[in-house]
């Protein structure tokens, strides 16, 4: 039977930097979709055209948006770093929480301020751009692991890239 995971806590911080911890600030993180780039063909004599699905994926936009004006997140402003979009799952079944990880390289590169309104904690969105590493887990088990400048992308340990770094050579 398929578990049942209920998010119930998520985290945004600096992966390598110690008290940059939003738990208390965070409102919410998008984990990016992981959408496969394609080749469309549309052959004149045939009867449809089709989208080949190719083993890469298509840029990576994480995003998250804290309560209040976090300051922390100038400080790395424009450029690149290493983050940690944490989360915690409770399996519905069993009772245990359950850990979710995406580490991601890319830098923030969107601040955008809410409106403001004296009675609201005011929210602000960062966007991050120039994703070149990605991996996700879930209870420590590699779903994703994606870098941009190792040519890998592993989807459950399986390297989807190894044959065409073979075929290259490389």
């Amino acid at each position: 039977m398929q578990t049942i995971y209920m998010l119930t806590a998520v985290d945004v911080r600096r992966a390598e930097k110690a008290g940059t911890s939003r738990a208390l600030t965070i409102a919410k993180l998008t984990i990016p979709p992981i959408k496969f780039a394609t080749a469309g063909h549309n052959p004149g004599g045939g009867v449809m055209a089709v989208d080949y699905t190719l083993p890469r994926i298509e840029t990576l936009e994480p995003k998250f948006m804290v309560k209040g004006l976090d300051t922390e997140v100038f400080g790395g402003l424009g450029e690149r770093d290493r983050w940690v979009f944490a989360g915690a799952y409770k399996d519905k079944f069993t009772g245990r929480d359950i850990p979710a990880r995406a580490v991601i390289e890319g830098a923030v590169s969107q601040w955008e301020p809410d409106e403001s309104d004296p009675v609201d904690f005011q929210g602000c969105n960062h966007s991050l751009t120039e994703v070149t590493h990605f991996e996700l887990t879930l209870d420590g088990q590699e779903l994703f692991y994606i870098d941009a400048q190792e040519r890998i992308l592993r989807r459950n340990g399986v390297d989807l890239f190894a044959g065409v770094r073979g075929a290259l050579g490389a």
